[in-house]
């Protein structure tokens, strides 16, 4: 099939970006920790830790292409969108779970100087966020209090002025939201309207970054939520196969909020610096010209069972694609490893189309 001038343009500027951000990372950035925070697109194995959450990939296929085929937790079939941040910045591995850390208290002040992972898959800004479906989550309040632990620890271990100078050069990842939306669309019982709880989601998330940032966070990388009507477990109830237009309003909607909570909060505090990926835009450019990413297919799951493998979770009885590198999803909500790297490669060296008011690389060279 050949290929649109439109195509071929996005063919080209594409390669142009993947060749500037290959080039990029050789020259490793300087970032002397990363701390991830957020639900399952981040997550990197926490949930393993919950003996009663629902919200696990830590079984096949899960991880079929990940060093040893070994499902480590990860929603995807190999490394995921934190894990293919982190090597943007030169980053042999993800940091660890702040669970796993603490299981290891011999060295959980030597490693915690190198970042820690808090995600959780199923969360979300809300407090209540995921703990109707999947009963044990770790919520992105929780999460901050864990790591004003592992801060505590750092000021023990180097002095409360090296710990300011050493957070104030950290990056702080961030990728969360798509779960309270999830929920808000499950709740149909709700009294709140549409725009009764983007207000509540706004205010809450502010609050959150701002505590972050009164812990010493100065450098935030803003994952921001995709167009979620559009994902195989979204088409699959639709039967029809088309996106939920209803559902990609609520994610566009929520973008412009965290973009104004984000513009607010950089005004007020002088030495606040962000980036914020527009996942959104990524998501619709690529279902429009799958072939100019590098996709065949965006609208079926690699992973699991019904019409586009939309109905069922990714597990050893599902079905599974023989080729998951042309895979826009992994399974019925996540993005495959490919995608992940592609999403990677653009945060850290994308044009302010996905990523503003710069890119990650920039981003980490602020003062």
């Amino acid at each position: 099939m050949a290929l649109t001038s439109s195509s071929s343009f996005l063919c080209f500027h594409m390669l142009m970006l993947t060749l500037f951000s290959l080039i990029s990372a050789e020259t490793t950035l300087q970032v002397p920790a990363i701390f991830i925070f957020g639900d399952s697109t981040f997550d990197v194995g926490t949930n393993n830790f919950l003996n009663d959450s629902q919200a696990k990939a830590n079984f096949p296929y899960n991880g079929i292409d990940f060093p040893y085929s070994v499902p480590t937790g990860r929603f995807s079939n190999g490394y995921n969108s934190a894990d293919q941040i982190v090597r943007q910045f030169g980053y042999k591995r993800s940091p660890p779970p702040f669970f796993f850390l603490l299981n290891r208290s011999s060295s959980f002040k030597k490693r915690i100087l190198q970042g820690v992972n808090f995600a959780s898959g199923g969360s979300g800004i809300l407090e209540s966020t995921g703990s109707d479906a999947f009963k044990m989550v770790i919520p992105l309040r929780e999460q901050i209090q864990q790591f004003s632990t592992v801060r505590d620890n750092i000021s023990a271990l180097l002095g409360p002025e090296n710990n300011a100078m050493l957070l104030s050069q950290s990056l702080f990842l961030i990728s969360v939201g798509s779960n309270d939306i999830f929920d808000y669309q499950r709740n149909t019982s709700a009294k709140m309207t549409v725009q009764e709880f983007l207000d509540i989601l706004q205010e809450t998330y502010q609050n959150h970054l701002q505590k972050l940032y009164d812990l010493g966070a100065r450098k935030f990388g803003i994952v921001g939520i995709p167009a979620l009507g559009c994902c195989p477990f979204e088409r699959f109830i639709r039967k029809t196969g088309d996106c939920v237009k209803e559902l990609n309003d609520l994610a566009q909607a929520f973008f412009n909020a965290t973009e104004t909570i984000l513009i607010k909060l950089s005004s007020q505090f002088v030495a606040m610096k962000y980036s914020l990926g527009n996942s959104y835009t990524m998501t619709l450019d690529i279902i429009d010209n799958p072939l100019a990413f590098g996709f065949k297919e965006v609208k079926q799951a690699c992973c699991g069972n019904g019409n586009f493998n939309g109905g069922a979770p990714c597990n050893a009885s599902a079905n599974l694609c023989p080729d998951r590198q042309e895979y826009l999803f992994w399974d019925w909500f996540h993005p495959s490893e490919a995608a992940s790297r592609l999403a990677a490669l653009t945060l850290f060296g994308g044009e302010v189309r996905y990523v503003t008011p710069m890119n990650f690389s920039r981003l980490v060279q602020t003062t």
